[in-house]
């Protein structure tokens, strides 16, 4: 073949390029993201509309009907929708065909939401509209305890303090925080009171709000200065709100101190957290996108310290739940088993062609078509995962096929009194087909994968994609860095393989050659006996 050929006129050339893959592949690993599975982009948008005190059955007739009908006339390429209602709050999913633009259908549901506000119920506000991302999954959880904080205490300081400055971890997303208490002022009217001065609930909320403004105002000038006016009307301090007028009854004005009690208080809690059964409060880190969970979990651990030195000392913050420990431990098992399978690949190689040399030559094919494979990964932006990985450990037993029947064919040629170089291209010439259409073979198995759909299809396009790489990558180096190494390695072995097929016992003093002449010994000398019963069970039977 040419490119042997030219494999053994530019040595070098091919030996640069292994040293290429080497490098890029160990860039590559170093780079590429780490997780159990592969990023699964399913195309869902979400839109959530919320109207507080409305119940599930006109949730879904007057806002939930409307929102889905608008959208089908004007948004494309939707596939299914579902929805969701509840009281107060609905759900509508926007399932849309595959390959569908999501920058384009989120927009095109923000235009026609705004445009449904005029004939929904009045009052009712935009909807939150969201892309589903299913490779945003909790990653890491913390602890938030105290023994001596309070939960408003303690939420306040998750929300405000802790959650902001882990934020700007790159690839994480913190929501808000679960357990706690969320810090309101709260006004607790006294109804008999309201009775007597004949008010109502509805006064004291309507004279909040119209008295606890900020509005702007601007500037004035006066001579050479320019002084800006403030004007703010809300409360500096909470005891302050009771002197808020209601109304005007008799002559004497009626405040909020009068009617009710103002004071530093918290929402009514709908959930709770525990921790070593005190009260606490637990946030949540979300890994986002096509980040790496372990870059992501250990950038987080390693921002711990310095949000401990700005919290009080009673404050307790520590990883509650880490997944980056299950994904190490998959990955890890992955390599070992593959590490496992190519030792014991190289054994059987050393066992049946009784030739270190030649068993270095294949086991220096095998990692170097694996790099070649992550090397095509991570330009086609997958990532070190559980399936990945798993396709370049099923890959492993296979790689071996193209190295050890090009070297297994030379030695062959090498036997026949030939020269090294001409065994390596009559060698290399006779398998050149049959190598080829094997590849083909075993690469055109892993094509059904193009036609799963769903999250079947993200989990297995990349196993599919590291074995065919893998393939490919190792039939262009058994054709250009095999005949290289051989060339260049296997000249002492020329004579030992010529005494070993004369039947020479010696085996040229090798330890390995002697191994695989005893062991080959038995079925040399069975093979006549065999024959001769072969040829007498003929005749019998004629």
């Amino acid at each position: 073949m040419w490119i042997v050929r030219l494999a053994l006129r530019r040595p070098y050339t091919f030996v640069v390029m292994a040293l290429l893959i080497i490098v890029l592949g160990l860039v590559s690993i170093v780079s590429m993201p780490t997780d159990i599975f592969p990023a699964i982009n399913i195309p869902v948008v979400s839109v959530i509309w919320s109207y507080n005190g409305i119940t599930p059955n006109d949730m879904s007739q007057r806002i939930v009907t409307i929102s889905e009908r608008a959208a089908t006339t004007t948004v494309g390429n939707i596939q299914h929708i579902e929805s969701e209602s509840l009281p107060g709050v609905a759900v509508i999913r926007f399932y849309f065909q595959p390959g569908a633009n999501l920058g384009e259908a989120i927009a095109q549901l923000n235009g026609i939401s705004q445009t449904i506000l005029r004939i929904t119920p009045p009052g009712t506000t935009p909807p939150l509209i969201i892309r589903y991302d299913a490779s945003s999954v909790p990653i890491l959880q913390l602890g938030v305890g105290s023994k001596t904080l309070s939960q408003s205490d303690l939420y306040d300081l998750g929300l405000n303090f802790i959650r902001t400055q882990l934020a700007t971890v790159r690839g994480a997303s913190i929501p808000l925080p679960y357990g706690g208490k969320s810090k309101e002022i709260v006004v607790d009217l006294d109804l008999h009171a309201l009775r007597a001065y004949g008010l109502t609930p509805a006064d004291v909320s309507a004279a909040v709000s119209a008295q606890n403004l900020i509005l702007p105002t601007g500037d004035i000038k006066m001579g050479p200065r320019d002084l800006n006016v403030l004007l703010n009307s809300s409360p500096k301090a909470v005891s302050m709100f009771n002197n808020i007028p209601i109304k005007t009854v008799n002559g004497a004005v009626i405040t909020i101190g009068d009617v009710a009690s103002v004071h530093s208080g918290a929402a009514p809690q709908t959930n709770i957290v525990r921790q070593n059964g005190r009260p606490s409060t637990l946030l949540t880190i979300l890994k986002n996108g096509d980040a790496s969970t372990l870059s992501v979990v250990s950038n987080v651990l390693k921002a711990l310290p310095a949000v401990r030195a700005t919290l009080p000392r009673s404050v307790q913050l520590k990883p509650l739940f880490d997944q980056s420990i299950f994904v190490r431990a998959a990955v890890n098992d992955v390599i070992r088993e593959a590490v496992i399978a190519a030792c014991l690949t190289a054994a059987m190689i050393l066992l049946f062609l009784g030739s270190w040399r030649s068993t270095f030559i294949v086991g220096v094919s095998i990692p170097l078509s694996i790099l070649a494979s992550i090397i095509v990964l991570n330009f086609m932006g997958q990532s070190l995962n559980v399936m990945t990985l798993g396709g370049l450990a099923l890959a492993v037993g296979i790689l071996v096929d193209d190295a050890t029947v090009t070297i297994e064919n030379i030695h062959t040629n090498i036997a026949q009194g030939k020269t090294l170089q001409r065994s390596i291209l009559d060698g290399a010439e006779q398998i050149a087909t049959p190598t080829l259409v094997s590849t083909l073979s075993i690469c055109i198995v892993f094509v059904a994968v193009v036609f799963l759909h769903g999250p079947a299809r993200f989990l297995f396009t990349p196993l599919a994609m590291a074995v065919v790489f893998a393939m490919l990558a190792s039939y262009v180096l058994s054709r250009t860095l095999v005949p290289v190494l051989i060339y260049k390695m296997l000249h002492k072995e020329m004579h030992a393989n010529m005494d070993y097929e004369e039947g020479s016992t010696g085996g040229g003093g090798n330890l390995f050659r002697r191994i695989h002449h005893s062991l080959n010994r038995p079925l040399t000398d069975s093979a006549p006996c065999i024959l001769g019963c072969w040829s007498l069970r003929c005749s019998t039977m004629r």
